[in-house]
């Protein structure tokens, strides 16, 4: 008679915190035992000289969502969330985003509609494109309670940014229903003045994606989202930390005791600005934004997720077909670099690129590895512990990770319904051997056991790790209207 439905036998298992050789006793989905020798399992996986990590939450990704510039994307929840899987992912959070004269309340049940075919769990960042006062002070108060405690806002693309009066607005909402914010931090004027002066100078090319958002529109916005931020004393997270420059910027944030959080992207670590010079259609491969920046960005990215400025590695997985009419030429064959959908793919080799350029290449740690990947996502987004660590009581959500294991990424390897991968051909170290979401196998050596509907929304209650500090810089606060004796 066996003791648990599943042992994960003879491993090394790594969280963020600590590193032991233990056995993982599985039972209804959770874990109940980490010892060794654990007693027999109704279904056993072998882990010897492999290392047991909790599975990777991917905070940012966008799955089966309209572009604001135009085209679509490529991936269903079905697809995304089982490329995901082989990946050694096993939660997400992804996007329901709000447009211009919508209502929000609907978008969010499609989207909770379409969710249905995860093959892994999930839960939802909302867009907030149109800050009406129904919206503000009905609809998202509503939304937090239902466990949507993250909201997504733009400062730039002209169907999507806010202006710092509506950023406020959404600020002081996040602040009175304790829900975090999270930021696209561009300087919308100067990218289109940089835009319209550069196709007037018939400088059309993929190549000039890059020239039009140079690192200090991202450094410009990353300072004036954290002053916004800092007015109301409210926690926000800024999305895919390109350059040095914007990380600087929230380093002395985070010097001051702000509770500013970043993170980044795998495509800043291996690709630069270089790779947009190519033909357009080739070029439009590597288009997303922030744009690719220089080797010397890259270096500064991973010195930053040494000392703690970045707290998590995601995908920012915006997939859209080269060969599809709502894909990346929506706008035509010889669409400007404007013109071209910005995003690109990343849900499956997001951990082991990660892995490979960090631990393989001796930049980062085992632990750190896994703070980055799964455990610092699991506390800043409210699924702590039940996410994001190898513990009793928490979901049996494991990755066994073969960090011997040498791959050459290509797009046939993939199981992605995107039609290319921007990283064709690069030579990584480390790969998921093992997924397990919630007790049950979804990828083994190869094999793909990824079941439509197995995934699970997960609504967030409110949670400490973000609440706000009670530091303003006045002694009036704008949110509650109360003012506090000055000393």
């Amino acid at each position: 008679m066996s003791d648990y439905d599943l042992v994960v036998r003879g491993g090394t298992v790594v969280n963020a915190a600590e590193i032991s050789r233990c056995d993982v006793g599985v039972r209804d989905g959770r874990i109940v035992a980490l010892g060794e020798n654990l007693g027999p399992g109704a279904n056993e996986i072998d882990a010897t000289g492999r290392y047991v990590m909790p599975g990777g939450i991917d905070s940012h990704c966008h799955i089966d969502q309209q572009s604001s510039t135009g085209g679509r994307n490529a991936e269903s929840f079905e697809s995304g969330t089982r490329s995901a899987a082989c990946g050694g992912t096993t939660t997400i959070i992804c996007f329901a985003a709000q447009e211009k004269d919508e209502s929000l309340t609907p978008i969010v049940t499609d989207y909770h509609r379409w969710a249905k075919q995860s093959c892994i769990d999930y839960t939802f960042h909302l867009i907030i494109s149109d800050p009406t006062e129904e919206v503000i002070n009905e609809e998202v108060p509503r939304l937090i309670d239902q466990g949507h405690r993250s909201l997504k806002i733009f400062m730039t693309y002209p169907k999507n940014r806010l202006s710092d009066a509506e950023i406020l607005k959404v600020l002081d909402v996040a602040k009175r229903k304790q829900a975090l914010v999270c930021v696209h931090a561009e300087n919308h004027d100067a990218i289109m003045y940089m835009t319209e002066k550069l196709l007037k100078a018939e400088k059309n090319s993929t190549r000039y994606h890059a020239w039009c958002k140079p690192p200090l529109v991202e450094r410009e916005a990353c300072s004036r989202i954290i002053m916004l931020a800092e007015l109301l004393a409210q926690p926000i997270q800024i999305f895919h930390v390109s350059c040095e420059e914007a990380a600087e910027e929230i380093r002395r944030a985070q010097r001051r005791g702000l509770k500013i959080f970043s993170e980044t992207c795998p495509q800043y670590f291996v690709l630069t600005a270089r790779d947009l010079d190519r033909d357009q259609r080739e070029g439009a491969k590597f288009v997303c934004s922030p744009a690719p920046r220089s080797e010397g960005d890259q270096e500064a990215l991973w010195d930053h997720v040494r000392i703690g400025t970045i707290g998590n590695v995601t995908s920012d997985h915006a997939p859209y077909n080269i060969d599809e009419l709502e894909g990346k030429f929506w706008a035509g064959d010889n669409a400007p670099f404007s013109q071209i959908a910005n995003g690109v793919p990343g849900l499956e080799t997001r951990m082991p690129i990660t892995f490979s350029e960090g631990v393989a290449k001796g930049r980062i740690d085992l632990q750190t590895f896994v703070a980055l990947t799964s455990t610092n996502a699991a506390k800043l987004f409210g699924l702590y512990p039940q996410k994001g660590t190898i513990a009793v009581g928490g979901d049996a959500d494991i990755c066994v990770w073969d960090a011997e294991r040498e791959v050459t990424i290509t797009q046939d390897i993939l199981h992605h319904d995107t039609d290319y991968t921007p990283y064709d051909g690069l030579e990584v170290t480390g790969w998921p051997a093992v997924t397990i979401s919630r007790g049950k196998v979804v990828w083994n050596d190869g094999v793909v056991n990824c079941e439509p509907g197995w995934g699970r929304f997960i609504a967030r209650p409110p949670y400490d790790y973000i609440a706000p500090r009670g530091i303003l810089p006045t002694p009036f606060d704008p949110v509650t209207l109360e003012t506090r004796e000055e000393v």
